[in-house]
């Protein structure tokens, strides 16, 4: 795919959460891909957003601590980030080497 990222193909993608963007990344470049951008369902698409929308769920933001089930949270977050991986795999194929990156924030707070 041409012209997405600062690379001359993208070819090599990562998953990985963050507040306020798309869960998909260059893994080159770290160029930040909407999912509008591959042709994925629109159900997978829905379902991306949604975990997203999670991420951090597991941090008292205005205490910047761990909320007290928060290393079950984080985990669970990453669970269903490798499942959607797997779907992303699955719809698009070998066309892309794609690879899921866990949220460690947990580490961050011990």
């Amino acid at each position: 795919m041409k012209n997405i990222c600062n690379c001359e193909d993208l070819k090599r993608i990562k998953v990985e959460a963050d507040i306020g963007a798309d869960p998909i990344w260059c893994a080159v470049c770290h160029y930040n891909v909407e999912l509008d951008v591959f042709p994925i369902s629109d159900s997978l698409k829905q379902d991306f957003h949604d975990w997203v929308s999670r991420f951090g769920e597991w941090v008292d933001w205005e205490t910047d601590t761990l909320t007290t089930d928060g290393k079950v949270k984080e985990k669970q977050h990453n669970s269903e980030g490798e499942f959607l991986t797997k779907r992303l795999k699955q719809e698009l194929g070998e066309t892309y080497e794609i690879e899921f990156i866990a949220s460690k924030m947990y580490e961050t707070y011990e």
